[in-house]
């Protein structure tokens, strides 16, 4: 499928509008999402990639059309994983509920850039080199094994050369002022650490888009394709993220899907990359006779395992333990040391009781499990002392700062 120039410019231009347009009507008002907002634009984001999908099915056909569908459901897959990690640096980092949609957009928009100079690149080399195949194919293999291995562990935030070395290079406040950039401390001016919130998130997602890019070029190696697959992906991520919030702690079962999928997009990478093979000492250099496996199968075979994961992470009694203890760690923490709002500070407070309440549903064996959990035990005593204290004292909240304990008052 060849696109103009034209069509280029077009479609950057629609991109560019639609983020502008989350900028100026969305985040300028410091606000948390209500969960019928959230549903109402993450619906009509979805649905501006999906009419976008069947454009490119009209015009482009039947191959177009899977190939596009097939990227976008990967990068879409892949990202709702990444919200797993922004989940655990907007708590380690301690960031406001209302302040959380800026960070993310600005993390989504760095991630936007980032990922369409990777696209580009990627797409160079694959034009040059036809080796290429075989080192992306070796990258989502390894991927997956990674995945297959990791423990998620929601006590530790993510930690990785690029928050290090924002903390070491930006100097910040100790507290936050809004989602201002920049506060005055003692007649001085500093940055606050929102700035450096929106530093880790736009590194660590470098990190993450080394496995994103190569696995929808395993998909498709049209260029537009990729960049508006990916493109659309990203877009709405942000309103995504609170639409889903809570069931990000069901999907335990994730990582072992977006496994499976860069475990099959890698072979199929391997496979084309021994039907075009011209390295030396692979078949002499000659081409090797390997069935591939098409689009049509990649995506239905992507599609199935999604689903076969969210139903397996939503009905397994193993599932839900981890998610009603994830859920009130959760909740815990951010009662103890994230929240300013009031009104949200209590509907944290009441989410925490629900989660216990769940927690003693369960049956004997996982409840036991995790009532050996001392940390967990600890820090919800704690909220409820907290809770206590605000009560007797007539208020929900203590005044929050980032990166210091904070104690009733």
């Amino acid at each position: 499928m060849s696109v103009s120039g034209g069509v280029w410019l077009l479609t950057v231009t629609g991109i560019v509008g639609l983020l502008l347009f989350d900028y100026f009507f969305h985040v300028r008002r410091t606000h948390i999402p209500s969960l019928g907002e959230a549903a109402r634009w993450t619906a009509a984001y979805i649905g501006v990639a999906v009419a976008f999908g069947f454009g490119v099915l009209i015009l482009g056909g039947s191959t177009a059309g899977a190939e596009y569908f097939a990227g976008y459901v990967t990068e879409k897959a892949l990202s709702v994983d990444n919200l797993f990690v922004f989940l655990l640096l907007l708590a380690s980092f301690r960031v406001p509920r209302a302040d959380q949609q800026k960070v993310l957009l600005v993390g989504i928009t760095f991630s936007l850039v980032v990922r369409t100079g990777f696209i580009f690149l990627g797409a160079a080399l694959i034009n040059s080199f036809a080796w290429v195949f075989y080192l992306f194919g070796l990258i989502l293999l390894i991927t997956a094994g990674n995945l297959l291995r990791e423990q998620r562990d929601e006590d530790r935030a993510p930690d990785n050369i690029m928050i290090r070395l924002a903390r070491r290079v930006l100097a910040t406040s100790e507290t936050y002022d809004g989602d201002k950039l920049v506060t005055v401390v003692d007649g001085r001016r500093m940055l606050t650490p929102m700035l450096l919130v929106m530093v880790a998130i736009g590194g660590t997602d470098i990190l993450f888009a080394l496995d994103s890019i190569p696995a929808i070029f395993g998909l498709t190696q049209n260029t537009y394709l990729v960049f508006t697959a990916t493109a659309f992906s990203l877009l709405g991520l942000r309103q995504l993220y609170f639409l889903i919030d809570g069931l990000l702690d069901r999907l335990v079962y994730l990582s072992y899907g977006l496994a499976a999928i860069l475990a099959l997009i890698g072979v199929k990478l391997i496979l084309h990359a021994l039907h075009e093979n011209n390295v030396p000492f692979i078949n002499s250099g000659d081409h090797v006779e390997a069935a591939e496996i098409s689009t049509g199968v990649s995506l239905s075979l992507i599609i199935g395992i999604l689903l076969v994961t969210v139903v397996f992470s939503l009905l397994s009694p193993k599932g839900r333990a981890q998610t009603y203890a994830r859920a009130a760690r959760r909740h815990a923490t951010e009662y103890l040391d994230v929240e300013t709002d009031p009104a949200y500070c209590d509907e944290i407070y009441h989410r925490l009781i629900e989660d216990e309440a769940r927690i003693d549903g369960l049956p004997a064996k996982h409840r036991n499990r995790i009532r050996r959990e001392r940390e967990l035990l600890n820090l919800m005593q704690r909220a409820h002392e907290l809770h206590a204290d605000r009560e007797r004292a007539g208020r929900c909240f203590v005044p929050a700062t980032a990166g210091v304990s904070r104690h009733p008052q």
